[in-house]
């Protein structure tokens, strides 16, 4: 059974006269690590937020929204707490407590949970997520990384079916944006926990990715694997194309009728195939001034 179906959604805002999501209709099945991605404006956030109903922006929906094949507004809110994780791109605004400990604690007091259920889930996602080391400061002695990680691991600590995050990167360093992407590729795998990632930093993000999802004002326009999204965006000269893996946007420049490699790893690979198969004109590359 699929995770999440939405079947022809529209969504538009109070006040405004045009549609914001058109007819977005996909399904995703549990354990898939799913990107988002399209230009900014397209529809991405309130696509994700339309994925939990306590985050709904208000306005008018249309469609279905089914979560393991129920509606998912039919779910409680203390249901989709524990069932539907959600990290925002600014960790400020979801942070509610003063000490990591607390922050980690706090999701699973309101569910109920005893404390001794607490100590256990906290001291293991805490070792899970390494921050063993700073589980006893305060929150605004934290670096942003780890503002966002504390706010990562405050919601996995309830075991949620899916993990869904509204570009988590977007106000973190490149170091600390990559690490925290290889960590929910650890969550995906380790724990089999379901990621629905919306993302601008596709270089790393796609090769991450079991599938790719592409909005473009507010329309779905590829829903494929990375490699099938890619030669859409190609063929139809999207201007997503631009915003690939390097290796992609160069073996598409060479060798436009092939699916392009997505790591440097197997573009390395390819070219040194096609060199074997093709003249190489060293005298063409510029020089260094």
């Amino acid at each position: 059974m699929e995770l999440f179906t939405l079947k022809h959604v529209n969504f538009t805002y109070s006040n405004h006269s045009t549609k914001t999501l058109q007819d977005i209709s996909f399904a995703v099945k549990p354990g898939e690590f799913v990107t988002l991605c399209g230009k900014s404006g397209c529809g991405k956030t309130t696509l994700l937020r339309l994925l939990k109903s306590s985050l709904s922006p208000a306005g008018t929906k249309e469609g279905d929204i089914l979560f393991f094949g129920k509606e998912l507004s039919s779910y409680s809110q203390a249901e989709q707490a524990s069932s539907v994780g959600f990290v925002m791109q600014n960790p400020d605004r979801q942070i509610v407590t003063d000490k990591v400990w607390h922050e980690l604690a706090f999701g699973l007091e309101n569910l109920g949970c005893s404390n001794k259920e607490i100590r256990l889930k906290v001291a293991e996602m805490a070792t899970f997520f390494g921050i063993e080391n700073w589980f006893h400061k305060k929150v605004n002695e934290l670096s942003g990384g780890q503002k966002q990680l504390l706010s990562l691991a405050s919601v996995m600590v309830m075991d949620p079916s899916v993990l869904i995050l509204d570009e988590p990167t977007a106000q973190l360093d490149p170091i600390a944006a990559d690490e925290f992407l290889k960590t929910l590729h650890k969550i995906n795998r380790e724990l089999g926990t379901t990621v629905i990632l919306s993302e601008h930093r596709l270089e790393e993000a796609f090769p991450l990715s079991d599938r790719v999802l592409v909005l473009d004002d507010g329309k779905l326009i590829a829903d494929g694997t990375p490699y099938e999204v890619a030669d859409i965006l190609f063929k139809i000269n999207h201007s997503m194309a631009y915003a690939l893996p390097t290796p992609m946007r160069v073996f598409s420049a060479v060798t436009p009728n092939e699916s392009a490699p997505l790591t440097v790893r197997d573009g390395r690979i390819r070219l040194e195939a096609y060199e074997k198969t093709h003249t190489i004109y060293p005298d063409r590359i510029p020089k260094d001034s």
